[in-house]
């Protein structure tokens, strides 16, 4: 019997295949990479001024900050999930009411936190957890494989959108070393 057929898992499913044999980030990477993305984030929230901070494009849309206000919460609350192997509707509503709650300034705070919190709960985890099938949202996959799919991809997703939206407030100064490094360009000679 396949490792598939084991966790009642569809043959079609070439992630969790391949997520079962090897694993592609190592949890130090994968901790690294989420400490990165709450380091860029900080870095996009110092551009946010008064005339950028309620911007929305469309009635409805996201505002800049209720933007950064999902940011903050979706990581730890999807980590949670993917942990736990269930979404709790409950503790996402708890989350979001919390950081809704926040200005710019405290949700910066928060974010200072993250990186520490990503490496004790992200951490802590052994591989065989790591590796352990879970269906949140979509097919089944690895934690693993949900870690990257849904907390990694949303930064990138939302950041990117963030960045859009201070553009089109006029900060035509910011360019992708804003948005994928987290820092100002270096001045040209």
């Amino acid at each position: 019997m396949t490792d598939h057929q084991l966790a009642g898992i569809p043959i079609h499913q070439p992630l969790v295949t391949l997520a079962r044999i090897t694993m592609v980030l190592s949890k130090d990477e994968l901790v690294g990479l989420l400490t990165h993305e709450v380091n860029v984030l900080r870095h996009l929230i110092t551009k946010i001024d008064a005339t950028s901070v309620d911007y929305r494009p469309t009635d409805s849309q996201r505002s800049s900050i209720e933007l950064v206000r999902y940011l903050v919460m979706q990581g730890p609350a999807i980590v949670q999930a993917i942990k736990t192997g269930t979404f709790d509707g409950k503790a996402w509503g708890a989350a979001q009411a919390a950081v809704d709650a926040k200005d710019l300034a405290a949700l910066d705070a928060e974010l200072a936190e993250q990186s520490a919190w990503y490496a004790d709960h992200v951490g802590a985890m052994t591989d065989e957890e790591m590796r352990g099938v879970i269906q949140l949202f979509g097919p089944p996959g690895t934690r693993g494989t949900h870690f990257v799919n849904l907390v990694l991809a949303n930064y990138a997703a939302y950041r990117t959108q963030l960045f859009c939206y201070l553009k089109l407030c006029g900060r035509t100064e910011l360019t992708t070393s804003n948005l994928w490094a987290g820092m100002d360009p270096k001045p040209k000679a």
